[in-house]
């Protein structure tokens, strides 16, 4: 499983940031960011594009390993249909997969 905040230390830490500084730089706020380490929690995709956003790269680029990734059809179908979602519609569809899986 990729570990989704390990990754955002690899990217603080190669900038030499701290929680304090990304959360500044993205706008989210300090104590919510501790709590994803506390709990050892996934931030969800919408507050993952604005940590990629502040890191200038894309939700690709954050998951990629290094190595190829081959994805279903069916997840290059559902991706697309993220990427023409405004950010409001998004918001949405995260509160609902939330709510599905009863988080």
């Amino acid at each position: 499983m990729f570990d989704v905040l390990g990754r955002i230390n690899e990217l603080r830490n190669d900038r030499k940031w701290s929680v304090f500084k990304l959360a500044q730089y993205t706008g989210i706020p300090q104590s919510t960011i501790a709590t994803w380490y506390q709990k050892n929690l996934c931030p969800p995709i919408d507050k993952l594009e604005m940590i990629c956003n502040t890191f200038h790269i894309s939700l690709a680029e954050f998951f990629s390993t290094g190595q190829s990734i081959d994805l279903t059809e069916e997840q290059i179908i559902l991706i697309n249909k993220w990427n023409i979602l405004t950010d409001k519609q998004k918001k949405a569809v995260d509160l609902m997969i939330d709510a599905i899986l009863d988080k």
